[in-house]
């Protein structure tokens, strides 16, 4: 979300995503999507920095904060996936379970 002034001086915060375009006359007008006009005390070039600077921040946050996270993750589904491939080999199960399902005596 990127903090803007409203015309009354309200402070607004705005998902840059939902912006279509920004137009610069007297007033700056912000569209959105959805159809809304926002009218706010930034120019437009203020806004446009905001937006670059927010989502390189969005960025930088998901490049650096998860990739421990995400090698614990793919360690543990290794070490998972490794232990399946164990108790399919033929050669370490037991005679029983070699048997096909259907003849088993229970």
């Amino acid at each position: 979300m990127i903090a803007l002034t409203r015309m009354d001086k309200q402070l607004m915060y705005l998902n840059p995503d939902h912006i279509i375009s920004i137009e610069e006359t007297p007033d700056t007008v912000i569209t959105l999507f959805n159809g809304n006009h926002y009218i706010v005390m930034e120019r437009a070039d203020s806004i446009i920095s905001r937006v670059v600077a927010f989502r390189s921040r969005v960025i930088r946050r998901a490049q650096n904060s998860n990739r421990r996270y995400l090698l614990r993750q793919r360690k543990s589904l290794f070490q998972r996936v490794a232990l399946a491939n164990e108790a399919a080999c033929p050669a370490t199960r037991n005679a029983h379970d070699r048997t096909p399902f259907h003849s088993r005596d229970y």
